[in-house]
């Protein structure tokens, strides 16, 4: 997995950048304070206490009282549950008034809406845009339920929970609500020509973009139900899999450097993994592990206290394990590897694959493609307690030549992907120069001062030519952005922030587009990585090996999420899975449907590219068609949240439309529904959806 930019300041300040904290950078203004809540359901106030229907389901010290506020203490995460009846989303948002200590008036703290036995919805933690001062030290909040509930899930509880450590200074809280629903002002549609140009060639799009990582674990997401074609077994902990104990894993930096059952399951192991595939039609890429250290068990751990001493943070779950950092916030220096590790050689890896071609001689093939690691450039950060110190140019063009030469012994067939970094500096630097701060890149100025990924390129095809062996299919890199929008569920919902989330998809193909974040510049990287291997080393694909926009659960996200996947068939690349999974029924899965299920029964977007632009920027058209041309499938996207857009279709060299089915989702629990036919030539596109177009067409007229 990537590192989102709050878990990468060290990386940042060796960059010599300045890190914007704050999510009102890059000129975004504060939004508005809100207006006074008008309340339509009482859950609590000081004088009536708890309203009929809700219980108390605090978990932090706090006394309830008939007649005065709740006195809280919300150190260290701590918060409230308050449960009640089965509600739809039909108000307006939640408010609620607190009165926080004199050292701080502006309590950080979490919302989150939540149905029992449901996924989680977004958590939203308060800005300057949700709360306004009553006085004598009383704030009033009020969250809409457009970013608390963006998809119109049901729920039957409201979560108020700490966004971070604090002391143990009480915190009041005399009234809890549901505001009344506001309907939205109404827009005028705007009028927006979309054009398909089938008279030009047409792109084939691989079936691989549509894929997806793996979370057996945590149960989130049904990744069957998306019409996902791949999926990615991956992430920072299979870098140490022990695929001979077949469920040993290391959590790295993510969760205190322990050994674990990652996958929660004893009898999930690998193979399981490929039959799950095998079994569901869809193809596998499988990350092997070449950091040269793997998890000898279920249960060491790195840093444990009582060999290392106090540290900043230890494992909830059996307070042995440390955080691998001081109290002070400085790295504890590690032991030795052996402490929770063996070794993986590239012949260890060899017989792996050896080992998984055996059985596919019974069951088929079963991988599709071999990813050499994940996110190398990071390993002395996440996996510091094996490899403490950062990878060189050297170092890793080593290790890739003699863990690749060993797959492709062990499989002639099978695609080899590298080299799976994590984002902008790790394909122009290495772990060495990050250390040293780019500006001096010790390394890659003693490598001719050519960015990482095309030296390595270069030399991989320069090591074919040497070994007579064929070392890189695909290259492989992460698209994350650094704009402050998040990642999975996480990531603000406001307007502004929205509106970034969607415009930083351009990142990955717009020369135009400057990135919003501390890159600040182009990053264009499916044009830029492509011009790379046209120079070093051409033929070679390219995959997007992680990706996510944030804000699952919002429309927003979802748009982002259906703006990549059209990116990624318009681009013609070979590959691309998504992190991890998006949640059941959540606007980022509409958008998985958009394209591989529309209509509920195996509807999907088709599997050559049509050229397709929109006559304004804030809609999106992507297109296809099926080798015969006579049958078009659109996906497009209204990314204004207020305006519908009044699009009219012209359709140059597809010929006439004999039929035409039309689908629209614009949030809420539904998903896509199909549309009246009214035979009229425009199409209505609501504000934030996604809408497809179902065409049969007759090309001889």
């Amino acid at each position: 997995m990537a590192v989102p930019v709050r878990r990468f300041v060290p990386v940042l300040v060796a960059l010599g950048l300045v890190v914007a904290r704050d999510r009102r950078s890059h000129g975004d203004a504060p939004a508005a304070p809100p207006a006074p809540a008008r309340i339509a359901e009482r859950i609590f106030d000081a004088e009536r206490g708890l309203a009929p229907g809700w219980m108390d389901f605090g978990w932090s010290p706090h006394k309830l009282v008939k007649g005065a506020p709740i006195e809280f203490d919300l150190a260290d995460y701590g918060g409230w549950i308050l449960v009640g009846p089965r509600h739809e989303a039909t108000v307006g948002g939640v408010t609620l008034r607190y009165r926080g200590p004199p050292s701080m008036p502006e309590v950080p703290l979490v919302l989150r809406l939540d149905l029992s036995g449901a996924p989680a919805l977004a958590s939203v933690k308060l800005g300057p845009g949700h709360r306004r001062a009553l006085g004598d030290g009383w704030t009033e909040v009020v969250v809409p339920l457009s970013t608390l509930d963006p998809a119109g899930a049901p729920f039957d509880r409201l979560v108020i929970m700490a966004a971070k450590r604090f002391g143990h200074d009480p915190i009041l809280l005399d009234a809890v609500g549901f505001t009344e629903a506001v309907a939205a002002p109404a827009h005028p549609a705007r009028d927006v020509a979309i054009t398909l140009d089938c008279a030009a060639p047409a792109r084939p799009i691989s079936p691989l973009v549509y894929g997806v990582a793996f979370e057996p674990a945590a149960k989130r997401s049904d990744v069957w139900s998306l019409g996902t074609t791949a999926r990615r077994w991956g992430g920072n902990p299979a870098s140490t899999y022990n695929w001979r104990l077949g469920n040993a894993w290391n959590t790295s930096s993510d969760w205190y450097f322990q050994n674990v059952n990652y996958t929660g399951n004893p009898r999930f192991t690998s193979d399981d993994f490929l039959d799950e595939d095998l079994a569901h039609h869809v193809e596998t890429a499988l990350t092997v592990p070449m950091l040269g250290w793997i998890a000898k068990d279920t249960t060491s751990c790195a840093f444990p206290v009582k060999d290392f001493g106090p540290q900043q943070g230890l494992a909830p779950e059996n307070g042995r394990c440390g955080n691998g950092k001081r109290p002070d916030g400085g790295n504890v220096a590690p032991g030795s590897p052996s402490r929770t590790s063996v070794a993986m050689t590239p012949a260890d890896a060899g017989a792996w694959i050896a080992a998984i071609r055996a059985k596919d001689a019974v069951r088929g093939r079963s991988v599709r493609m071999y990813i050499l690691d994940n996110e190398p450039q990071l390993w002395d950060s996440t996996h510091r307690d094996v490899h403490p110190d950062p990878v060189g140019y050297d170092e890793y063009l080593s290790r890739a030549v003699e863990y690749a030469a060993a797959i492709r012994k062990a499989d002639a067939g099978g695609l080899i992907a590298g080299p799976a970094e994590w984002g902008w500096a790790g394909i122009l630097y290495s772990g060495l120069d990050l250390k040293a701060g780019v500006f001096l890149r010790p390394d890659r100025r003693a490598h001719d001062d050519v960015p990482l990924l095309a030296w390595w390129l270069r030399q991989m095809r320069a090591a074919e030519k040497r070994l007579g062996v064929k070392l890189l299919d695909v290259v492989d890199v992460h698209f994350y952005p650094q704009s402050s929008v998040g990642i999975g569920l996480e990531g603000g919902t406001d307007p502004v922030t929205s509106a970034r989330r969607i415009r930083s998809v351009r990142g990955l193909w717009d020369p135009s587009y400057k990135d919003e974040s501390w890159i600040a510049e182009p990053i264009r990287l499916i044009p830029r990585v492509r011009e790379w291997i046209g120079a070093n080393a051409p033929g070679l694909g390219i995959s997007i090996g992680e990706w996510n926009f944030g804000a699952e659960g919002h429309m927003s996200g979802g748009l982002a999420t259906a703006e990549a996947l059209g990116r990624f068939g318009a681009e013609g690349i070979t590959s691309a899975f998504y992190w991890t999974a998006p949640p059941k029924d959540s606007p980022a899965a509409q958008a998985f449907r958009a394209f591989r299920d529309f209509d509920g029964r195996g509807g999907r977007f088709l599997d050559r590219s049509v050229p397709a632009r929109a006559s304004e920027p804030l809609v999106s058209a992507f297109a296809s068609r099926d080798e015969s041309g006579e049958h078009v499938v659109a996906v497009l996207l209204n990314l204004d949240p207020t305006s519908p857009a009044a699009a009219r279709l012209e359709l140059q060299g597809c010929g006439v439309v004999k039929e035409r089915r039309v689908f629209g989702y614009a949030g809420g629990a539904g998903g896509f529904a199909e549309a009246p036919a009214t035979g009229e030539p425009t199409l209505t596109l609501p504000p934030y959806s996604m809408t497809v177009v179902d065409a049969r067409l007759d090309r001889r007229k």
